[in-house]
């Protein structure tokens, strides 16, 4: 079986982050052993700082996962209707980046959210940003998982069965990506 190299994207830098639990879970049914965790500390966009310093270490490291992973998956809480503003500054900032490290990337969305409609605002909002960069966005299955304190047990690990098997079914699709 191919080993790929899956990079998780977390929208939420809280430590006990219920994304960052559902990228975890993804990897687990992808292929732990090829998954890295992206770091979205990143400074904000600013175009002086661009001008006078260039492109952060922090960045380029993002944006060279980006390039050097099989495929990336993606999960973010749905902030006032929307993607997290820090999911949106590291778009921005990769977006100044060489070399186009999104274009023809096999993409999956997830998300994990307080309400019980998992965020499926944040998902359609990161899909139109995303959509500039032309990667291979995945269509489905949809994973939005709703009520996401009652989703995880003490280890972090997905106990909705729905979710587990969207979730599974999602991570094959990414794979059968990968390999079209």
């Amino acid at each position: 079986m191919a080993r790929y190299r899956l990079l998780g994207i977390s929208g939420s830098l809280r430590a006990g982050s219920y994304n960052t639990m559902l990228l975890r879970e993804a990897a687990r049914l992808f292929d732990p052993a090829g998954f890295e965790m992206a770091d979205l500390r990143l400074p904000l966009y600013d175009g002086d700082l661009e001008a006078a310093e260039g492109i952060p270490a922090p960045v380029q490291r993002l944006a060279d996962q980006i390039a050097a992973a099989d495929a990336v998956v993606i999960s973010g809480p749905e902030y006032n209707k929307s993607i997290s503003g820090v999911l949106k500054n590291a778009l921005d900032w990769i977006s100044r980046t060489r070399g186009h490290p999104w274009a023809d990337k096999p993409v999956a969305i997830v998300s994990a959210a307080a309400g019980i409609a998992g965020g499926p605002r944040a998902q359609f909002a990161l899909r139109h940003c995303l959509v500039a960069f032309r990667p291979r966005l995945l269509a489905g299955p949809e994973v939005m998982v709703g009520n996401a304190a009652q989703q995880f047990d003490a280890e972090g690990r997905l106990t909705n069965e729905t979710g587990q098997k969207l979730l599974a079914e999602l991570m094959a699709a990414l794979k059968a990506e990968i390999a079209r």
